[in-house]
């Protein structure tokens, strides 16, 4: 016979968790209610098995289930059942679970914005606050989705940031092998010459020791490069390493620009999403001004939502910071005067989406040649100093 975990509020109002015995959960709810108690939850106890890894939680997982749950909101179903049939779904365990308590928040009397904090997902701000404007408005099911789609609109952001830092970071890789194969098996066969007396040029002299010290040491080459590899992910996992590393991008002549322009667009973004929400200005630039990665840009953004606290229009506030370029400035105050501004934020995400994009395509196009060429330098200086040691040694003219 299965065992059932139940959790039960009793005449006090107290919560009770416990393990019972039975054949099925309506005979659970039968035996626990005949004592004058309260089932607030039951489900079957897992069966006991083997550890197994399982992997992490992904934004595209909270997507997927957030966007179904706004999908039966807005058709019509009630929050509590669509909530309940979340939690029923093939969704990742973290995910089931969370459903399964935000259903219990919910029957305990929370409001949705309450059962969701309880849940403890991983989930940005700017949703929590969505959910709260759209419980006060009543258009929960509107909001949700519009948060769902600026996360989607993260997740899209950031996978252009890996994708275009992945290339250079491949072709610095294949470069580093590249060299260290050569030192490590071409290089070493032509180290003898270096024990004759015939008078070697400088680069031969060069590009040989250092082919012999890579043989005489290997394994210490071997740790170095494995200890600076996770130095690396070490420093990563610090979020003022990482915020140094951004703003260090930020500042460089063609990424910078890209980067920078990516930013704002996700900043428009989510004040699109909030704005349309009915959140009011304020709030909805306090949360979008957290979202920005860039040091200094938050900073601006931070200083124009004060200007904006002491009676400034936001199309004036962000001009006085130099914050967006004049197409941006007229697009928002355009926005003020029509009372558009959430549609002309949006207008302003995918302008700078749409340059960045561009911008990104053309620090590609750079990248390739620029890499091969180096690549090919390097290598060819050290084929170069063979070449010559080879010749000295046998006095042939070069």
């Amino acid at each position: 016979m299965p065992q059932y975990d139940y959790e039960i509020v009793n005449g006090e109002g107290e919560l009770t968790k416990g393990q019972i015995e039975a054949a099925s959960p309506a005979e659970v709810a039968r035996r626990l209610g005949s004592d004058g108690q309260t089932l607030v939850g039951v489900k079957e106890s897992p069966a006991t098995t083997l550890p197994t890894f399982r992997r992490r939680l992904r934004t595209v997982d909270l997507v997927i289930a957030f966007r179904e749950l706004a999908t039966l909101l807005s058709s019509g179903v009630s929050l509590g059942d669509a909530v309940i049939s979340q939690s029923k779904g093939s969704y990742h365990p973290q995910l089931v679970a969370a459903f399964d308590e935000i259903s219990k928040e919910l029957m305990r009397g929370a409001n949705f914005l309450g059962a969701v904090r309880a849940a403890k997902l991983p989930l940005p701000d700017h949703l929590y606050h969505l959910v709260e404007a759209g419980e006060l408005s009543g258009h929960l099911a509107e909001s949700l989705t519009r948060a769902v789609e600026q996360m989607e609109y993260d997740r899209h952001v950031a996978g252009e940031l890996r994708s275009a830092l992945t290339y250079p970071a491949i072709l610095v890789a294949s470069c580093a092998a590249a060299v260290l194969a050569v030192f490590f098996f071409v290089v070493p066969e032509f180290v003898h010459l270096l024990e004759g007396d015939a008078e070697l040029p400088l680069v031969s002299e060069l590009v040989l020791g250092t082919g012999a010290w890579f043989n005489d040491n290997r394994w210490l080459v071997v740790a170095i490069v494995i200890a600076v590899a996770f130095t690396v992910a070490a420093l990563f996992r610090n979020p003022n390493i990482r915020q140094r590393f951004v703003d260090t991008l930020a500042r460089l002549p063609l990424l910078g620009q890209w980067y920078s322009e990516t930013d704002t667009a996700k900043w428009a973004m989510v004040m699109s999403a909030m704005l349309t929400s009915r959140v009011e200005l304020v709030g909805a630039l306090g949360l979008a001004a957290r979202g920005v990665r860039v040091s200094r840009r938050r900073a601006m953004l931070d200083r124009a939502l004060a200007d904006v606290r002491g009676g400034e229009t936001l199309s004036t506030a962000l001009e006085k910071q130099d914050a967006l370029t004049a197409t941006g400035y007229n697009l928002i105050r355009v926005g003020e005067q029509s009372g558009q501004l959430p549609e002309m934020m949006r207008s302003l995400a995918t302008l700078y989406e749409e340059n960045s994009s561009r911008r990104m395509k053309r620090v590609l196009t750079l990248i390739e040649p620029v890499a091969i060429l180096a690549i090919g330098a390097f290598i060819g200086t050290i084929f170069i100093g063979v070449i010559l040691a080879i010749t000295a040694v046998n006095n042939v003219p070069f």
